[in-house]
């Protein structure tokens, strides 16, 4: 075997002096030639220091563990143990964790802006079912979507793309949190808030999941899925769909264009790498229209919430300039069309929302169904004060009409 030893030598020609260090390093001579392990080991930093024999020697032990077999598959398994102790965050990020959280949130906006008494153990119900139900459609979604979400940047570090759960596990949380949800919306709030969550819960899985890689309607069809929560508070409430209710759905439905077009926007390239048909990816323009004409909308629907009695004249005043800098923030995105007017226009989406169902419950016009009742009634007493006095209508008893109509023709006789 061949050594060779190497020594260390400054020289500086400035000053026409030169040194030697007593440290020496020994090189094996081995397939790679003598000046290049000299020319590495002269440009290494750990030259001047102590670490550099232990750098050596760390290379000749990782040379020698070449032979020993290497895993390399792309797909492992995941232990069991590190699965059961985070078994509650991976339940997190199956139900998707902060979107369930928004559906819930326009849940109880309905309830909460519903005509009806406010009770506490069936709005709990009403919450509690439609997230369990939000979260099966997302564990669902991320079932079918497993190799596609391994492809986007967004997505590939999600439980199922890792490894870190099974597609069994996926159906089976599904199919708990589906029966459960289900079973405490048709038990413990009504039918109709029941049939609502299964109609949501079948659009998402069985229809919009499959469209988004078929068709650029998906869009339309997902902010559909997104404005049936707050019909399933309302429903809760109340028991049944009326004007109120619609105003809140049109609300959601429109705020999903411009939410979602702007979050799209900066994701084209992992969209169009999944194959996913989206508005930003197949017709970069129309999506830029659609997200502001939504947001004048959603300005027209706030106004007109006023004139259908779902809120006060004060509600289309206060939120007057959250509309209108929405506007903007969609306009300034429609003309320009960079990642940074996106990025503004979809955090302020997040803010938006919001404050417009806290304006609208605190600017809600009636609190229960019998103040409604109470304000028909004296218009009707009105209406009937306003009548001439011919046309009025008197109940009296029979006898002393009959008493009066003998009196009148008694003289006659």
């Amino acid at each position: 075997m061949s050594y060779i030893k190497v020594i260390q030598c400054k020289l500086c020609l400035k000053s026409s002096t030169a040194a030697i260090s007593k440290k020496s390093v020994l090189l094996k001579i081995g397939k790679d030639t003598i000046p290049n392990q000299i020319a590495r080991i002269s440009t290494s930093p750990d030259w001047r220091n102590k670490s550099l024999t232990a750098s050596i020697k760390v290379t000749s032990s990782a040379k020698k563990d070449k032979n020993a077999v290497q895993d390399t598959r792309d797909w492992k398994e995941t232990p069991s143990l590190e699965r059961h102790n985070n078994v509650g965050q991976y339940c997190m990020m199956l139900s998707k964790f902060r979107l369930t959280s928004l559906v819930v949130m326009t849940s109880m906006a309905g309830y909460a802006l519903a005509p009806a008494p406010f009770e506490l153990t069936t709005f709990a119900m009403c919450a509690v079912g439609t997230g369990l139900v939000s979260a099966a459609a997302n564990s669902i979604n991320q079932y079918h979507e497993v190799p596609f979400d391994a492809q986007m940047s967004r997505t590939k570090n999600r439980v199922l793309v890792k490894g870190l759960l099974e597609p069994t596990h996926a159906i089976g949380f599904a199919a708990a949190t589906s029966a459960t949800g289900l079973s405490l919306l048709y038990f413990g709030v009504n039918p109709l808030t029941a049939a609502l969550g299964a109609g949501n819960l079948f659009l998402y899985t069985s229809v919009y999941t499959p469209m988004k890689r078929m068709s650029i309607l998906n869009t339309w069809l997902g902010s559909v899925v997104g404005a049936i929560p707050p019909l399933m508070g309302w429903a809760g409430c109340t028991g049944s769909l009326d004007a109120g209710a619609l105003v809140l759905g049109a609300l959601l439905y429109s705020w999903q264009f411009p939410h979602f077009n702007a979050l799209s926007w900066n994701l084209r390239p992992d969209y169009s790498r999944a194959g996913y048909r989206m508005m930003a990816v197949t017709d970069p323009a129309l999506c830029r229209r659609v997200a502001l004409r939504h947001t004048g909308v959603i300005t027209g629907i706030c106004l007109a919430s006023t004139y259908l009695d779902v809120t006060n004249m004060w509600f289309a005043l206060e939120s007057l300039p959250l509309n209108i800098y929405f506007m903007y923030l969609a306009w300034d995105f429609y003309r320009k069309s960079d990642s940074a007017s996106s990025r503004r226009l979809f955090r302020f989406s997040l803010l938006h929302l919001p404050a417009l169902m806290l304006l609208m419950l605190v600017n809600k016009k009636y609190w229960s169904s019998s103040e409604t009742h109470d304000q028909k009634e004296p218009s009707k007493t009105q209406d009937i004060g306003k009548l001439s006095e011919p046309k009025r209508i008197s109940v009296l008893p029979r006898g002393p009409i009959v008493t009066a109509q003998e009196k009148d023709a008694s003289p006659s006789c």
